[in-house]
């Protein structure tokens, strides 16, 4: 596969990012919007495969395919601008503000949620034949997650919340390294393995991903499950988004700019 040195593939980001600033309203909601429902299925398909097969693992090493899709598509997850919008900021490229960051943030945010809301009904739907039989094994399993992963964090106070908080840096310290490691190729089949490695970690480890909880979450409502929005928004999305905001931007975004576009003075030898 042809490779870029991180020189070159640490400007492409903060190219990205530039450009992500200045998309259109309705370019930006259309991009979440599709990254949302994609990565929906692809959750939903990666924990039908773990049931299937009795194997975590398995449903973690196919996870990846619908990270791929919505990256070669050109469509946009909250993790991925988390970590490159703000480069364009930090490299004070003319005219990229807060406001316009934060524009940017907010209207990912609306897109992937309502995209993740709309395959959550879906496939609830198709589960249930319009909601007229009883939800089967896996939707039993994802409402399970919903509940263990609200009041199981709420059961240990602030100490649950901030081992969520952790959990989504840890998630989008991965994720954002194959937001990345896509940009150190120019084939797909390069950007397609670079991406797979650090998803697939994230997956298994259950690490927290606000996307993927934007599906999670109100599916499990949907089926039943014994919790309230205020548990869901309190006790995972708020800390998972901070998580994965501090992650992304500090482990990866950050980092790697610091030392290869903002690289320190050269060492002289006496």
């Amino acid at each position: 596969m042809s490779y870029l040195v991180p020189t070159e593939f640490v400007t492409k980001m903060v190219d990205a990012g530039e450009s992500k600033v200045y998309m259109s309203t309705k370019d930006t909601i259309i991009r979440a919007f599709m990254a949302g429902a994609i990565l929906a299925l692809a959750a939903a398909f990666a924990i039908t495969v773990s049931m299937s097969t009795g194997s975590p693992l398995v449903g973690a090493m196919l996870f990846p395919v619908g990270f791929i899709m919505l990256y070669l598509m050109g469509f946009d997850l909250l993790t991925g601008v988390f970590v490159l919008v703000p480069l364009a900021l930090i490299d004070k490229r003319p005219g990229v503000t807060v406001k316009q960051v934060l524009r940017n943030w907010g209207l990912v945010f609306f897109g992937n949620f309502a995209g993740a809301l709309l395959v959550a009904f879906m496939i609830s739907f198709i589960l249930t034949y319009g909601y007229q039989i009883e939800v089967g094994e896996v939707g039993k399993k994802i409402g399970s997650i919903g509940e263990a992963r609200t009041l199981g964090y709420q059961e240990h106070g602030i100490w649950g919340w901030m081992t969520v908080f952790i959990r989504g840096m840890l998630c989008n310290w991965m994720v954002s390294m194959g937001v990345v490691g896509a940009m150190i190729s120019t084939s797909v089949s390069g950007k397609a393995i670079a991406m797979w490695m650090p998803i697939m970690l994230f997956f298994f480890m259950g690490f927290e991903h606000s996307i993927v909880n934007m599906f999670l979450f109100p599916f499990s409502m949907i089926m039943g499950g014994n919790f309230t929005i205020g548990d869901y928004l309190l006790w995972n999305e708020l800390p998972v988004v901070l998580g994965n905001l501090v992650g992304g931007l500090a482990f990866t975004g950050l980092t790697l700019y610091a030392t290869h576009i903002k690289t320190g003075a050269k060492r002289k030898l006496s």
